[in-house]
């Protein structure tokens, strides 16, 4: 553990609850009391609290309803909930819509209290050390990234550019789901280095203009394990090779490299095969015109439930006109990073 003093708030309407909760906890860290649901989302509108314990049965709001609202205004803070009931509906609730840590059994020993708060406090620090890391992943890997990026640009003249539109339609369809920070930057690094292994792939077999022969497709679709083998050695990004690794998987099983089907595929995988298809869809190819967004969105709405996750087909629908207005701007002239910086 780390030496910070962690901020909690304790919240019970007993008085003397409230005291045993402020002596068991106020030598190991920096405790703010309230007394009712009500008092403690008042001060939460101005404090942010690393961990919030709170009685179950309360006046006016009980504890599963102010965790969920506590879930809502500061979902990073750990949410532990104190009971002197064991009802099995109470505690599906508080983990479902309050999405509670642990519940905290009445009665209880001081020991067990600061061993479970010790606990959720543990993981709080790993999920913000895990954040960090891929915040310092991006900046230590982009000046790597964006000479990959280039080298892929200058050898298929095609696809200019292509990895940083994926990139931003992955995030446009991010900003809809409830996703983590963490999560949101391994799939926008997915989305920049999915074709990193098409270095791997002939130029002449890249820019061919006739169709592609069996042999020549089983290579370009070799692209996948190329790109594994190049980022398998930085165990930093682990998360984010295991999202290119499926990202040609179909929803109906289809796909490849191993047959993966519906919610067996990660969901970052799911977002970049819709980002990629619609891109390579609307870009100019070697063996064939662009083309125009009407038409790829079809193709896509008729591979909803085949080749997509349906759900997120509908996401991309909802959010792709706004996303073709910004895609001009950058055409333009206008920093991709500036799309980043937005979302």
């Amino acid at each position: 553990m780390t030496d910070k003093r962690y901020r909690i708030l304790i919240v019970d309407d007993e008085e003397d609850n409230l005291a045993l909760l402020y002596r068991t906890l106020r030598s190991k860290y920096d405790i703010t009391k309230a007394s009712s649901a009500i008092e403690a989302l008042e001060i939460m509108k101005t404090e942010k609290f690393d961990c919030i314990l709170s009685d179950h049965k309360m006046p006016i709001m009980d504890g599963v309803e102010f965790l969920k609202r506590v879930y809502d205004m500061q979902p990073k803070t750990m949410r532990l909930l104190v009971t002197a009931y064991s009802d099995v509906k109470i505690l599906i609730d508080a983990i479902n819509y309050a999405k509670i840590y642990r519940y905290i059994k009445k009665p209880y020993t001081p020991d067990e209290l600061l061993m479970i708060v010790e606990s959720a406090l543990e993981c709080y620090q790993l999920k913000i050390d895990n954040e960090n890391l891929i915040t310092d992943l991006k900046d230590l890997f982009s000046g790597t990234i964006k000479a990959i990026i280039e080298a892929l640009d200058a050898k298929d003249s095609f696809t200019l550019g292509r990895s940083r539109r994926v990139a931003f339609y992955a995030l446009k369809i991010v900003n809809k789901l409830a996703l983590s920070p963490k999560e949101v930057s391994q799939i926008e690094l997915a989305g920049l280095l999915h074709d990193i292994g098409m270095i791997g792939v002939a130029e002449e077999i890249l820019n061919k203009t006739q169709k592609l022969t069996d042999e020549e497709y089983d290579k370009i679709k070799m692209h996948v394990h190329y790109s594994v083998k190049i980022l398998e050695d930085i165990k930093q990004l682990y998360e984010i090779t295991e999202i290119i690794k499926y990202h040609h998987e179909y929803y109906n099983g289809c796909g490849y490299p191993y047959g993966l089907k519906g919610e067996e595929i990660p969901l970052g995988s799911r977002i970049i095969a819709i980002a990629d298809a619609y891109d390579s869809l609307v870009s100019n190819r070697a063996y064939r015109k662009s083309l125009s967004s009407e038409e790829a969105v079809k193709i896509l709405q008729q591979g909803a439930g085949k080749q997509f996750d349906p759900d997120l087909v509908q996401i991309f629908m909802s959010i792709l006109p706004d996303a073709i207005e910004e895609i001009k701007e950058y055409e333009k002239g206008h920093p991709i990073e500036s799309f980043n910086e937005n979302n």
